[in-house]
């Protein structure tokens, strides 16, 4: 990740650092800004010009294109900017989080038009905390899920049975900063509807970055389903005709998980990223 984050996370995975959950994170007004206007439903016309505007990076000269999605790209850092974690993370997230508010995604509602409630914002606050407070404060006819309840508080098990769930739809799963190193929510994402996804895979603008772990296929026990194939969001699975075994590209592989979590004949595991000398620094 980057060097901020690394610094800040003492070596260790920096979301997993309990003070990145402070209720400091609602304390700075440009945190409080940031976040209403990120659920704000008057912002969100502006946003369906997002798209398009990356649409328009590939008739640019490519100097200037780098030039630009480098900016692009050192701006949502200091911002709003993701990483990929598995499950396991997630549920070292939600172990020392005190609330878990269900809230809609931005995302969805650009691509979609309509609201579909796979995010999730974290605090340390009882009852929602000073995010909750936030997120009451909004126009009300903007919050609620797919299933139109309203926001939802969570207790951790529903919280989680809803991820495993994620998981079965192959969403991948990313933890999301407002104003680095501050974090406020994670989210489910997939290649077709996720912004962010979209333009750092097929618009190589980066804010979306790969998790700390890289998958690995076990050949011994893999029965070549093509399973993982089916759900990968980045294109890092293939299958060896030769071999009749799927095979990994750990240099593409952003290291979700979610392979792991379609295959029947567990055959896929996560390795340490900075365990695997090839793709160590990638990111």
């Amino acid at each position: 990740m980057c060097d901020f984050c690394i610094q800040h996370g003492d070596g260790r995975k920096w979301y997993l650092q309990a003070r990145n959950y402070s209720e400091d994170l609602l304390s700075d007004v440009r945190r409080r800004r940031l976040i209403a206007d990120f659920f704000s439903p008057g912002k969100r016309p502006a946003r369906r010009r997002w798209p398009r505007g990356t649409g328009l990076l590939k008739r640019l000269p490519p100097f200037i294109r780098r030039a630009l999605k480098a900016r692009a790209s050192r701006r949502m850092r200091k911002s709003h900017f993701g990483q990929v974690l598995p499950f396991e993370d997630v549920e070292r997230i939600f172990g020392f989080v005190n609330s878990i508010v269900r809230v809609p995604c931005a995302c969805r509602y650009t691509t979609l038009g309509r609201e579909e409630g796979y995010c999730y914002g974290v605090s340390v606050g009882p009852g929602g905390g000073a995010l909750g407070d936030l997120l009451q404060g909004l126009d009300e006819s903007f919050l609620h899920g797919p299933d139109g309840s309203g926001f939802d508080t969570l207790p951790v098990e529903e919280a989680l049975l809803a991820f495993a769930e994620h998981e079965k739809e192959g969403l991948c799963h990313t933890v999301w900063t407002f104003l680095t190193p501050f974090i406020g929510g994670i989210c489910n994402c997939d290649r077709s509807d996720c912004l962010a996804m979209k333009a750092t895979v097929t618009h190589d603008v980066k804010a979306m970055f790969r998790a700390e772990y890289v998958a690995a296929i076990d050949p011994d026990s893999c029965v070549g389903c093509r399973s993982c194939m089916r759900v990968c969001q980045f294109g890092a699975l293939g299958y060896s005709a030769a071999s009749r075994r799927a095979v990994v590209d750990q240099t593409a592989c952003y290291g979700c998980g979610i392979c792991r979590a379609a295959c029947t004949s567990q055959a896929v595991s996560l390795l340490p990223r900075a365990a695997v000398p090839g793709v160590a620094g990638v990111w």
